[in-house]
């Protein structure tokens, strides 16, 4: 092989270290064609500030969201499993969260307006992580949040991410769709008894070069699935792809994102910006720096997505910055030119955790 090969091989390996992404340079950035996206890529470098979060079934568990599933990932992903070493029990006790997740103290209404009083200008919701389990009243799997074997599906809030885009756009914010392009749960991504066995990585189980109708049915209900978040969820302006290993040239996860998106953008979104991370090209309108902020400012549209605590999802031990220290980034972000997406995880029974709301508060208002 190659030096130049080995290099290139290498940099892919590096898109996700720890969970956190790197991000696209500067001039891997594409200006699209299309006035109406420039238009909306101005609005968004105006906004400066967006909350983030990460929920799921994994907040139960206090884990770093749903990682600890790879089993290639879990030297740094499973410090906090204790309680078994037995980590295909763990695994099915992990799918099986869904059955316990049920978080009735959950009000939308006040979430949002705390952000709105609080100088929130957008609005950035994890619908589906690597786990595969979907935030809002899916067609395409039972895995999710309005699935019969979820308790919380009879709630007058049981369709999450209707609730949350309804009353945060009511209060004028802007709604960004976090959906991760690898799906853990689905047969068609991790199907069982192939190449892999039981051990598992972050890619798909099989080789999609060898089994490229599997990989199809991955592709129509990867599209099928975002279709539904770009139809039936009103007005969104950015579907924020996470999971940059899923692309054209790397192991075969071409899912044919461009397709899906011109779909989306002809029939119900015209206004719809992508941010594809870490792949660069036409679909990443947007770069997201995870977890840091760019030595230099940087003159394209780009967002850092930071952290409240030290994880994304809620930790039942996390240490919380302060007031001061997250005032002192967004200052950072802003006076780069970038936004600042500050992520709060919300807790298991539906709340907003005390600590992230005080210290984001002092952050906007101090």
């Amino acid at each position: 092989m190659s030096e130049t090969k080995e290099t290139v091989l290498e940099q892919e390996e590096q898109i996700v270290e720890a969970g956190v992404h790197n991000f696209s340079k500067e001039e891997e950035w594409i200006k699209p064609e299309d006035p109406l996206l420039n238009e909306r890529l101005e609005w968004f470098k105006d906004q400066k500030l967006g909350l983030m979060m990460h929920w799921g079934p994994y907040s139960q568990l206090g884990l770093v969201e749903s990682w600890a599933l790879s089993d290639e990932d879990g030297d740094w992903s499973r410090d906090d499993i204790d309680w078994t070493d037995d980590m295909e029990d763990f695994k099915r006790e992990y799918f099986d969260l869904n059955k316990t997740f049920n978080p009735i103290r959950f009000q939308p209404e006040e979430w949002a307006q705390m952000a709105a009083d609080n100088g929130f200008k957008y609005f950035l919701f994890t619908t589906k992580h690597h786990d595969g389990f979907c935030m809002w009243d899916t067609k395409t799997t039972d895995y999710r949040i309005t699935g019969k074997d979820t308790p919380f599906h009879t709630h007058k809030y049981a369709d999450i991410c209707r609730s949350l885009f309804d009353a945060f756009r009511a209060k004028g914010l802007g709604i960004s769709a976090y959906f991760s392009k690898a799906d853990w749960h689905t047969p068609y991504y991790w199907a069982p008894g192939m190449e892999r066995g039981r051990h598992m990585w972050r890619g798909p189980s099989y080789d999609p070069h060898k089994y490229p109708w599997l990989w199809e049915k991955f592709v129509e209900f990867t599209h099928e699935q975002i279709m539904e978040l770009l139809t039936n969820y009103g007005r969104i302006e950015c579907l924020w792809l996470d999971a940059g290993w899923v692309r054209e040239g790397r192991h075969g996860q071409d899912i044919r994102l461009g397709e899906v998106v011109e779909r989306a953008r002809q029939t119900t979104q015209p206004w719809l910006l992508s941010a594809d991370r870490t792949v660069g090209g036409p679909y990443e309108n947007i770069v997201t720096p995870e977890q840091t902020i760019p030595e230099h400012p940087m003159n394209i549209p780009w967002e850092s997505c930071i952290t409240v605590g030290n994880s994304f999802a809620f930790g039942f031990d996390d240490q919380y910055k302060t007031g001061r220290q997250l005032a002192h980034i967004l200052l950072e972000v802003v006076s780069k030119g970038g936004n600042l997406a500050l992520n709060v995880g919300p807790q298991p029974d539906g709340r907003l955790p005390k600590g992230q709301f005080e210290a984001s508060r002092a952050s906007v208002n101090g």
